[in-house]
């Protein structure tokens, strides 16, 4: 059975960092693009930061760009998401997820419906 376990999320202040990391179990992903996606209370879910199979090419949001930093280690089929520079409006739930499309080797997805295995988000909490 597949599993996405996040972790590192919490409560931190204005500029201050999180590193969030989502570990699969069940199957090795190593082939697989992956995607950040996050969702505040009364909106709906987003894209933050999207990654392709081997960690060549990266995409953010253009909310995050610049302070959020995606990355993976095949190795241990574990994901990354460094935030840098919170920011309150980045307060949200966090989730994790990972496509079995395969659409090039560059391959990475904005689009939530285009991912199959989430993980259960991890709450980041920015005070002003």
């Amino acid at each position: 059975q597949v599993q996405l376990v996040e972790s590192g999320g919490g409560l931190v202040q204005a500029g201050g960092s999180l590193r969030l990391s989502c570990a699969a179990s069940g199957r090795t992903f190593s082939s697989h693009a992956m995607g950040w996606f996050r969702q505040a209370p009364g909106k709906e879910r987003e894209f933050v930061a999207g990654i392709n199979w081997n960690g060549g090419t990266t995409g953010y949001a253009d909310s995050v760009k610049g302070r959020f930093t995606i990355s993976r280690d095949n190795a241990k089929n574990t994901f990354y998401l460094q935030m840098n520079g919170l920011k309150p409006e980045d307060t949200a739930v966090y989730y994790c997820a990972i496509t079995l499309r395969y659409d090039g080797p560059y391959y990475y997805s904005r689009a939530a419906d285009e991912y199959a295995y989430w993980g259960q988000g991890t709450q980041v909490t920015v005070s002003s």
